[in-house]
């Protein structure tokens, strides 16, 4: 590890921002397989089911007391899951337009491993000169929602490149609600940027790196509702799974797909609500600092300390995600959109108005 700092600056920066694209990738897409899974097993529980504990390798039999314990866990279900995506015939229709249907998973799916790229995950590990973040941008949240925004390209293609009603009706919803709560969920975050007064993510972690008590959820609350529930909407979560509501679309924006084609859907939706849980708790819940406060790390424990303090933060976000899924009733689409346009975005602006004034006066 010491043999990397006599190396060029410029060599140091690439290949530290190579390992972090590596395991920021792959850190993801493991985040991805386990949180289908605690879905599974969150939802098994509030139904008083047992849950997925069948699949395992043979390599169990040859752990007779580890082996078991594993599988009534799940914990081989995501590699069964994989497994089966792979090996399931990618088949496409003959109606279809089929540029834009192959073209639709992969849009779907990019945006949210592209907006991991500017979360910081971490304060540094032993050289302060690489912090633990892909790519440090100073506009850093206009990035994220410039990102985000390209996500509803990809089910709209797939509405309209599938050739079918269902899925037509599925990316009209889509298109429609994404965009009404985009409007929400950025107007909701001025009024933390008007608070800590930067758009780099690294700085609004370290503003709220004196402790709990500066953490942004409590200086701004309705800020944080507000965020959370387009959050909902954006990833295309119940109670706002309208796009692919199964009781009246069959299955929606994704009816036509199979195999690797529907696995790419599947995965932009739980990459989605990842990044989303982390950009939640980079802006409301300190980011990696400790509930206690300090700053950043300085060795490579504390570093590693910092990410796990993240993630955990993050794993929390992702529980409240699943929970209400399994908890809550689906809106009627007139419901879903009143509470976009005539809720959020009036209680968006009168936040932006009162933070405005709170900070004028406290200027003054």
């Amino acid at each position: 590890m010491d043999a990397i700092y006599y190396l060029h600056p410029t060599t140091q920066f690439v290949l530290f921002s190579l390992v972090k694209i590596v395991l920021a990738f792959g850190i993801t897409l493991t985040f991805v397989a386990y949180a289908v899974l605690a879905e599974r097993k969150i939802s098994a529980w509030i139904q008083d089911r047992v849950g997925p504990n069948r699949a395992a390798p043979f390599i169990v039999d040859y752990l007779p007391v580890i082996g078991p314990a594993l599988v009534r866990l799940g914990l081989f279900q995501p590699m069964a899951d994989g497994l089966k995506f792979l090996l399931k015939e990618d088949f496409t229709p003959a109606y279809v337009r089929k540029v834009y249907f192959w073209l639709a998973p992969a849009l779907t799916a990019v945006p949210a491993f592209m907006t991991m790229a500017v979360i910081p995950f971490g304060s540094t590990l032993g050289n302060p000169n690489n912090p633990m973040v892909i790519a440090d941008l100073n506009v850093g949240v206009l990035y994220t929602f410039g990102i985000v925004s390209l996500g509803v390209y990809g089910i709209v293609l797939a509405g309209y490149a599938s050739n079918s009603k269902y899925p037509f009706l599925g990316g009209i919803r889509s298109s429609a609600q994404m965009i009404s709560y985009e409007i929400a969920m950025g107007m909701s975050v001025v009024a933390v940027f008007m608070v800590i007064g930067d758009l780099n993510l690294s700085k609004v972690v370290a503003y709220q790196g004196g402790g709990i008590h500066h953490w942004m959820l409590w200086k701004q609350p309705l800020a944080f509702f507000i965020f959370l529930v387009a959050a909902f909407a954006e990833t295309n979560r119940l109670p706002f799974d309208l796009p692919e509501s199964e009781s009246e679309l069959v299955g929606g924006y994704h009816t036509e797909y199979s195999s690797m084609k529907f696995a790419l859907f599947f995965l932009g939706e739980y990459a989605s609500m990842i990044a989303a849980s982390a950009m939640m708790v980079t802006l409301f819940f300190g980011g990696w600092t400790f509930p206690w406060g300090g700053g950043a790390a300085d060795g490579l424990l504390g570093g590693l300390a910092h990410i796990a303090c993240f993630i955990a933060k993050m794993l929390v976000l992702m529980v409240v995600f699943i929970w209400v899924r399994w908890m809550f009733p689906r809106f009627r689409y007139d419901q879903l959109m009143d509470l976009g346009w005539r809720r959020f975005i009036p209680l968006a602006m009168a936040n932006i108005l009162i933070t405005a004034l709170v900070l004028a006066a406290l200027n003054h």
